[in-house]
């Protein structure tokens, strides 16, 4: 099976190498490219240097358009499965062989979870964890216990879905309608790290709250 990892990075010139580094040094037998999001730092230069593979995008996409980017790279390269792997430095790649087998396995949409073994711990971000899981159960019937979790892979035929569709965005709200379309998603207990450097663009309480509003309308009214 030919695996993609994709990393999206926007603004990561003090995690991107290292995290290539511990990606190689994992061997997982996988490809990797990594979408710089027109980032304003040495991100660029420091891949160009490194001839780390990459696509250099005109304009900032944002997540979303630079993970789109990603999965039309897994497309046209006929990849069998494709990762979204974070380029901050959280995830880690020793958990990749086990998404993976869970794809040979027969699911389509494998989540890295931190929370199938282990409990949340209480925050306010945790807490919206919490309220998503329950809107996904309410309108699935699937408990899925990390929604928000970036760290997911995609068989084939998603491949092609994520790759075209405008509204495939990387969120809980498409976990949620792909459920309801009938794909099988499996969770894999992972451990994340904290980011290498920099601050998620969902720090603070009030982007916090409104990603959470955001997700729990699409989820209640969109899917």
């Amino acid at each position: 099976m030919r695996v993609l990892v994709i990393i999206p990075a926007y603004n990561e010139e003090e995690s991107i190498l290292t995290v290539i580094k511990n990606l190689e040094n994992a061997k997982t037998n996988c490809d990797y490219i990594v979408i710089n999001d027109c980032s304003k730092d040495s991100t660029q230069q420091i891949l160009d240097e490194n001839n780390i593979n990459h696509i250099d995008l005109p304009v900032n996409l944002g997540l979303t358009g630079a993970v789109q980017t990603g999965y039309k790279y897994a497309y046209y390269n006929g990849y069998d499965a494709a990762i979204q792997f974070d380029g901050d430095g959280q995830h880690l790649p020793q958990y990749i062989p086990q998404l993976v087998k869970e794809i040979e396995n027969g699911s389509d949409i494998v989540i890295g979870s931190r929370f199938v073994d282990q409990k949340k711990h209480f925050s306010l971000r945790m807490l919206g964890s919490r309220i998503i899981t329950l809107m996904i159960k309410i309108t699935t019937g699937v408990t899925i216990n990390d929604p928000t979790s970036g760290m997911r892979i995609i068989n084939k035929e998603l491949i092609r879905d994520y790759a075209f569709e405008l509204n495939r965005k990387p969120e809980p709200d498409t976990l949620a309608f792909q459920i309801k379309k009938g794909y099988k998603v499996k969770e894999v207990q992972v451990e994340m790290e904290d980011r290498i450097a920099g601050t998620s663009i969902y720090a603070g309480l009030g982007n916090s709250i409104k990603y959470m509003l955001k997700v729990l309308i699409t989820i209640l009214f969109f899917n």
